[in-house]
């Protein structure tokens, strides 16, 4: 087995493990794999590991890893922040969009729908008091999703978030838990949680995670960018 191919294993292990804890069937909880700075040629590897979902931070990554390997069957998450300006560029290359924070940008996404197709999209939410980090506040989500299930080439999955740097994740998952329920009273097929990553997924998937973003523990150090 390659480096690769067993780190990837371990981590199924370990969301198993973690999910029998929880009292939780893993085969309901989607791994995603985080290729951030990592080339093309390794998200080819991880399809012949059977890796199915591939998550991207970046607007120009996400496009031009989606044009090179478009024969991979593979479903694409953008899970940065999204610039609204960018919008149509990532509607164009994801077919699932993590981060939607704001009003103008969920209208910037559906402006940019061709045809009937329709995207999927989860409500970021910001679990720290600081208005300069990606997220809508906990108390301002469910407005959010109201104004999201209005437009019709966007489908409201659920929420998501990241776990403050200064808070036990098991807290900062049970304040998302939360929120997601809150959610779920406006859009009751909103029922995905993306929360948890290579640090804090035993926590997330004790909250109800439905959705993992884990990078480097599978793909190993992200390359030098210089």
């Amino acid at each position: 087995m390659t480096d690769l191919g067993a780190r990837l294993s371990a981590i199924d292990e370990q969301i198993a493990d973690a999910a029998r804890r929880a009292g939780r069937d893993a085969t309901e909880i989607t791994r995603i794999v985080v290729t951030k700075f990592h080339p093309a040629e390794l998200v080819r590897e991880l399809a012949s590991l059977g890796v199915r979902e591939v998550g991207e931070n970046r607007q120009q990554e996400l496009s031009a890893k989606r044009n090179e390997l478009e024969a991979l069957d593979l479903t694409w998450h953008f899970i940065g922040q999204a610039q609204t300006n960018k919008a149509a560029a990532i509607r164009r290359s994801a077919d699932i969009v993590h981060s939607v924070d704001r009003v103008r940008l969920a209208d910037a996404l559906h402006r940019a729908g061709e045809d009937d197709s329709v995207l999927d999209v989860l409500v970021q939410i910001n679990l720290t008091p600081d208005a300069g980090r990606g997220g809508v506040q906990p108390a301002e989500a469910a407005a959010l999703a109201e104004h999201v299930l209005a437009l019709p080439s966007l489908r409201l999955r659920g929420v998501m978030a990241v776990a403050p740097l200064d808070e036990e994740p098991a807290s900062a998952f049970a304040r998302l838990h939360r929120v997601a329920e809150e959610v779920r009273g406006v859009a009751p097929d909103a029922m995905w949680i993306s929360a948890g990553m290579t640090g804090d997924f035993a926590e997330a998937i004790a909250a109800g995670a439905t959705h993992l973003r884990i990078g480097s523990a599978i793909t190993g150090p992200r390359p030098d960018r210089g």
